[in-house]
């Protein structure tokens, strides 16, 4: 297929701003017979509020504007005042400015309300909305969408009105606009689906490990207090004036580092090696067991974890302990404990109607389980630990596979909403089949 020049900008878009070049998305120039707008051309911002009865919606990545009650994992708590909140039309295009480019931008199917911290724009064409909708969220799009916002850090990227109205948007003629979407709108149909059912996969593993958890603690023994095998430390408070970003130093182990079975250290202070004698008593060791206290449920497990040779030595912050098996407990049993529903059936209570869930030690310690022997405890923590690794494998290669196939989707959108594929020959051509059944094929090898 050729490729025409970059159009220049009319007169009236250098009156309102110099358009971006449209090589900023497609290096190689868009596709013959098709042409360049500037963005302010399709799409008007809009601010209407005082609808606060209506239904709050949101903008995912994944998913496009959704009603915020359809999901269970946007933990951003609206105001209590929904008076200010912007109401959105079907058709609509809405876009979460701080994370545009992440790909929260979309065409709304819903009517409904978003943050005031949004941008709403009405349609001002009869350019398909579909495909406009697959375009605006096509992989160059989004690249685009990062490189002209502004801010400091990476989640304080800001992407301004301005910057987003002149941005250039592809467009063919209106016949091939629908073609395109229509052919998206299957094609990423059957992906979704393929996506869909590995996922659901990967939640009956989760399934099977919680069942496999409570079948090992589930002994039949004598009931016991927690706090009678374990001994457990409470971090130190140090003040936070003295913090060290020298990576130099000794990392501190603070509440958001730990994560369910596993350390992040992407967001760490230090504390001086000088004055370490000072505080030689909260030095955490590789096998250290460790749990974050404040908020200690999230959606993907508790945030217990245990030390690897990478992540020490370590200090041990305020908000979280370590909790060290005695003679009568073997650690990798205690692991199960931790991590089991019983564990959390006891804390719910406790913690209901709590604003910011926490956990203290003396609430562990008064933990009860059924006890059995350590050598009966070391054969059914090695037996779980059997399954889990079996478990692991199976996850780790349905999420490589969706990875796969959330990547072959984006590869398709964007060849298909800037030319680089005629769709009315490439379904016929048999090349998605070809493809999806390669990555398949790749997962069960």
């Amino acid at each position: 297929m050729g490729r025409a020049p970059d159009l220049a900008c009319s007169r009236q878009s250098r009156r309102r701003g110099r358009m971006i070049p449209t090589s900023d998305i497609v290096p190689g120039g868009i596709p013959s017979g098709w042409r360049s707008v500037p963005f302010w051309s399709l799409f008007r911002r809009e601010k209407k509020t005082g609808y606060a009865e209506e239904e709050l919606l949101s903008v995912y990545r994944d998913h496009g504007v959704i009603p915020k009650s359809s999901r269970d994992d946007n933990h951003n708590k609206p105001s209590e005042d929904l008076s200010g909140y912007q109401l959105v039309t079907e058709g609509a295009l809405v876009t979460n400015k701080m994370k545009a480019w992440q790909g929260s931008i979309a065409i709304s199917r819903y009517r409904g309300i978003v943050s005031p911290a949004y941008y709403v724009y009405t349609p001002q064409s009869d350019e398909c909305d579909q495909f406009l909708h697959y375009l605006l969220r096509s992989d160059p799009y989004i690249g685009l969408y990062g490189r002209i916002s502004k801010g400091v850090r990476v989640n304080q990227w800001d992407l301004e009105h301005e910057a987003l109205r002149n941005i250039p948007v592809l467009l063919p003629d209106l016949a091939t606009q629908r073609q395109i979407a229509d052919f998206l709108d299957r094609e990423t149909a059957r992906i979704d689906l393929l996506i869909e059912k590995k996922q659901r996969l990967v939640a009956l593993l989760g399934e099977k490990w919680v069942s496999v958890v409570e079948n090992a603690i589930s002994t039949g023994g004598k009931r016991t207090k927690l706090g009678h095998h374990i001994d457990i430390l409470s971090g130190y408070a140090f003040p936070s004036s003295d913090f060290s970003t020298d990576p130099e130093d000794m990392p501190l182990l603070r509440g958001a580092n730990v994560s369910p079975g596993s350390m992040r250290w992407d967001d760490t202070v230090y504390w001086s090696r000088d004055r370490l004698v000072e505080v030689s008593r909260f030095l955490l060791d590789a096998g250290d067991v460790v749990l974050g206290m404040d908020r200690p449920w999230i959606s993907s497990g508790i945030r217990i974890a245990e030390l690897t040779e990478e992540d020490a030595p370590a200090l041990l912050l305020q908000r979280v302990c370590r909790i060290a098996p005695r003679t009568t407990m073997d650690k990798q049993f205690m692991k199960l404990l931790l991590t089991s529903r019983q564990f959390l059936a006891y804390f719910e209570p406790i913690m209901t109607g709590v604003s910011v869930p926490h956990i203290s030690p003396d609430q562990v310690s008064s933990f009860r389980f059924e006890y059995i022997e350590r050598d009966e405890q070391v054969r059914r923590a090695t037996a779980a630990g059997r399954e889990r690794e079996r478990i692991i494998r199976v996850h780790q290669s349905t999420e490589k596979s969706i990875d796969r196939l959330k990547e072959y989707r984006s590869a398709l959108i964007t060849a298909a909403v800037t030319g680089q594929v005629d769709v009315t020959t490439y379904a016929k051509s048999g090349t998605p089949d070809r493809r999806l059944d390669a990555i398949q094929e790749e997962m069960d090898a």
